[in-house]
This record gives C-alpha cells, sequence and structure tokens, in this order.
C-alpha cells in the first residue's frame, strides 16, 4: 500500500483541520525534538494507535522510515485516512514550521552508537599503527559488532548505551 504524501503545509493545513500527527521515530528521537502536537507512537508499537476517524499524518525524520513502512502505517490507520508528511521532520524544519527542541534530552541512541562505533574503530586504527598491531583487534571487534547488529538486529552497543547516566531521563 502507497499513502500519499503531503508537503509540510499541507500537513500544517491538515492538522488544523483535525488531522493527527503520528511521529513514528523512537521515544529518544521524539523527546530531543519534536513537532508541537505530535503523537509518539514508534513504529515498533504502531499497532498501539489509538483508533479513530480522523485522518493521520504519520512522519519520521526525513520521510524514508515512513515511505519504507506505508502498508503498516496504512493497515495501523484502519479506516482513517492516512498520509506521510513528505521529508519528515527534516522538511517540516525547513519548510519554518515550528518544531519543540529539548537539547538537555541526550542523542538518539543510534547516533551514540554510531559516534561510539566510529571512535573506537579510529582509535583501534590508530593504536595498531602508532603502538602495536594487536590493537588492530580493537577495530575488528567493532565492525564484527555492526555487521551481528545487522544481522540480527540485536545491538549490544546501544544496549549498554541505554543504561548509561546520561540517558535515564530520555527512557523514565
Amino acid at each position: 500500500m502507497t499513502l500519499a504524501t503531503l508537503s509540510p503545509a499541507d500537513t500544517r493545513a491538515a492538522i488544523d483541520a483535525g488531522a493527527r500527527l503520528i511521529d513514528i521515530r523512537g521515544t529518544d528521537e521524539h523527546a530531543r525534538e519534536s513537532i508541537p502536537g505530535a503523537i509518539n507512537v514508534p513504529l515498533d508499537r504502531i499497532g498501539d494507535l489509538p483508533h479513530d476517524a480522523r485522518p493521520i499524518v504519520f512522519h519520521c525524520k526525513s520521510g524514508m522510515r515512513t515511505a519504507g513502512n506505508a502498508a503498516k502505517l496504512g493497515a495501523a490507520a484502519c479506516d482513517a485516512p492516512a498520509y506521510i508528511l513528505k521529508g519528515g521532520i527534516d522538511a517540516w524544519r525547513q519548510d519554518g514550521q515550528p518544531i519543540v527542541t529539548d537539547r538537555s534530552q541526550p542523542l538518539e541512541i543510534m547516533r551514540q552508537v554510531q559516534i561510539t562505533a566510529g571512535a573506537l574503530v579510529l582509535l583501534g586504527v590508530l593504536l595498531g599503527t602508532f603502538i602495536a598491531p594487536a590493537f588492530f583487534g580493537v577495530s575488528a571487534f567493532v565492525g564484527a559488532g555492526l555487521v551481528f547488529a545487522g544481522v540480527t538486529g540485536w545491538c549490544g552497543m546501544a544496549n549498554l548505551l541505554c543504561v548509561m547516566p546520561w540517558n535515564r531521563r530520555a527512557t523514565a
């Protein structure tokens, strides 16, 4: 199923006319930055979406998640008209629409994984090059972990980062 897309201006008009705006990003992403009035129903819990006849506009960060999961989102909307905000919250921001940002919230977990994995790979390469070749093993270990996470959907680094003190606020 393909859902029709709406521009940020058309989405604003739909919201003003009573449509619900559903943010399918993770709770941590929504806590850090959101569109005012958006309801956060992460994609993995989209089946919990409350049903009513009002139109629904789904959004994510760039529009890729919503477009890639259009069939699942359309099914979750039941008989309500459903749309996708073209370009997600990024396009909404670029269009000059209001955004609520809470910089006191931690970075999204996947961004933290990218930063941590990148730093560990770089550290392993630098230590392997300048100290001892055995340190290349650090980079290999991180690479293997990322491959494992991609294949299984389970990321040990993300799980570890979730329990770090700076992340407790978004998950509480």
